[in-house]
This record gives C-alpha cells, structure tokens and sequence, in this order.
C-alpha cells in the first residue's frame, strides 16, 4: 500500500480531489510552505481532498550552496505511482523542482491538465550562485510553465512582468495572514536589551535576500535580524553591530515582530513577501525597495510604509508611519479569500484548453 498524506472534508454529495506536488515542504520555513499550508486548511474546509507528494516522502540529498533545502531523489516511475493512487480531479505543481518536473511528465503523458504557481525568481535565484545567463533560465521557466493550464501568482506586477517573459494563462492567487496569531502586542522598553527603534527583518539568511542592503545602514537604535542560513555565519562576522536572533517560530516570532518599530524588507527577488504582511498585522510599518510585493501591497497606503530605492531614506521615513494604518491594510488579506481563489483557479484552468509551447 502507498504511504499518502491526505487531509479531506466534505462539500454537497462529492468531494474534489486535488493532488499538490511541491519540492518545498518542512522542515523548510520560507513563504513557499506557508502558503501551502494556510491554503490547503482552507481548501480542507471547502471540502477538497488534498493529497500532497512532497520531498519527506522519498531519500534526497541537500541541495548545493543551501543544504537546508532537500532534493528529492525520486524516479519518474515512483512519482507517477503516487499520483495515480491519489486519483486526482485536479492537479497542482507547485515548483520548478525534481518533483515538479515529473509530475510534469505524468500529466502531459495522461493528457491531465494542471496548474503550477510562480512562488520564487528562480532565474535570479540561480544565477546568484552560478554563471548561467538569465535569459537561458527564463527560456527553461516559460517551457515549464507554458506547459500546464494556468500559472498561478500573486501580485499585478509579477502579472504583469511574466507575461512580457512570455509565460501564458496567468492567474491571481493572493495571499493572506493570520490575523490572530500576528497582532500588536504591548511595547517593551528594550526589546532584545536593546536601544530603540528598532529596524528588524525576517528572512532566510541567504544571498538572495539581499541582506547587506539592511545591514549595512547607518540608522539610529538598533538591527535585528530574525533567521537562519547558509550565509548566517558569514554575515554575523562582518556585521558585529546586528543582533542574530536565530530562528524563531510560533509564539516567539510574533512577539519579535510586534517589538519592532520599523519592519525593513530587503529582498528585490521575491514575489510576493509574506514577512511583509506579518509585520503589518503586528502593527509594523514596512521600509523597503520599490519592487514587486511591497510595491502592490503598499501603493496608495503612505502612512503603513514607506518605498525609496534609498534604503535607508525608506526606514527613516517608515519612523513616521502609523502603527493603526498597518495594521488595518493587514486585515485587508485574507487566507480564505486567497483559497478562494485558488480553487477557482484549478476549476477554470481544467477546462480551459491546453496552450503548449
């Protein structure tokens, strides 16, 4: 018998059955998994079935220059079992990866229409760690995408920006937060025993995320940062005047978040940025580049952040921002809202006729 991870409710007299092929799951904490996860427990409670095949489910080995993230050593032949005891009405491929790849093959060989979603710039990402031209690797991107029924994503300007790369049937999934468990929270005179205000950020600790830019200001009080990596040690040295608080999660996260008096969101690569939302939920006005993910979430909303392409001139002027305004442009993101979305998303691109290139 296979071994799946199935989670199901019910909704009227059937129960769609989605099956979520991802190649970043736990122990990985980044906003890929997150919104999987608080997707999927909404999904759950509209009544589909969500059978997910994920890298814990086979050997892998660490993924080069970031070891934190595993890479499934998985065949064609195995992958394709699973799917196919998942009998799925719907199929979701979540990333560009081994997994992803040979679900991929499974449906084009079964004629079975897919979605996939645009979580990471894969061809930044790479090519921050390896000498392989941008344009080669967005070639590679568009022919996976292209290659299922709808390619789902976040923001206007990630829309709009993949079109011009070529990639087909984009599709809105938003994202939301969890109102609840990231709220403002009473303000300590020192938090961390250190001197106010504080700038921190959230993030991996890794070359993409484009940390020095954070690190390097000159800013009055204190830095914090919050995460682990693979560049962690290496920053920790060169930057003795930043507070490393390591990884943190559930309870402890929140409250550092709430701590803050100034959110500074340094990646220029992500496309979306759910750090971003968290700190507004904990009342935390946001400082950070004027690029996709912080541009749509904090065009028109002045007073719960501020966008400079000077860094420092941002975090400065986020200073001034209202903690109430951020914390109500956070209530307006909603994880059911987004889920919502996604299930249409997977309704519409079934039936929608396959465009391959």
């Amino acid at each position: 018998m296979i071994a799946q991870k199935t989670r199901s409710g019910q909704s009227g007299n059937y129960t769609k059955k989605l099956t979520l092929i991802s190649d970043a799951w736990h122990p990985q904490v980044n906003g890929v998994v997150r919104s999987i996860e608080n997707t999927n427990a909404e999904l759950d409670k509209m009544g589909v079935q969500i059978t997910m095949i994920t890298p814990d489910m086979f050997r892998s080995v660490p993924m080069p220059t970031y070891p934190e993230i595993r890479l499934a050593l998985a065949s064609y032949g195995h992958v394709a079992r699973l799917i196919e005891a998942s009998t799925p009405d719907y199929v979701h491929i979540a990333t560009e990866g081994p997994l992803g790849f040979k679900a991929r093959k499974w449906c084009l060989k079964n004629g079975m229409p897919f979605t996939t979603s645009y979580h990471t710039r894969f061809p930044e990402y790479v090519s921050a760690r390896a000498p392989i031209p941008k344009d080669w690797l967005y070639k590679f991107v568009r022919n996976f995408h292209n290659s299922g029924n709808g390619c789902m994503v976040a923001t206007d300007s990630l829309e709009q920006e993949l079109r011009e790369r070529g990639i087909k049937n984009l599709m809105r999934w938003g994202r939301g937060i969890d109102a609840e468990h990231f709220h403002p929270q009473p303000q300590e005179e020192k938090p961390f025993g250190l001197e106010r205000p504080i700038f921190l950020t959230v993030a991996r600790v890794a070359v993409e995320k484009n940390l020095p830019a954070f690190l390097e200001l000159d800013l009055p009080g204190s830095k914090v940062l919050v995460g682990d990596g693979p560049a962690r040690k290496a920053l920790e040295e060169k930057y003795p005047d930043t507070y490393f608080a390591g990884q943190l999660s559930n309870g402890k996260l929140a409250a550092a978040y709430a701590q803050a008096d100034v959110f500074v969101f340094t990646s220029k690569t992500d496309t979306f940025g759910n750090t971003t939302i968290e700190a507004l939920a904990s009342g935390v006005p946001v400082a950070a580049f004027p690029v996709t993910g912080p541009r749509d979430i904090l065009d028109g909303h002045e007073e719960a952040g501020a966008l400079d392409e000077d860094l420092k001139a941002a975090c400065l002027k986020a200073l001034d921002c209202s903690r109430e305004k951020a914390r109500a442009l956070a209530e307006e993101f909603s994880w059911e809202a987004a889920a919502r979305q996604f299930y249409d998303n997977m309704i519409e691109a079934h039936d929608r006729p396959s465009e391959r290139s």
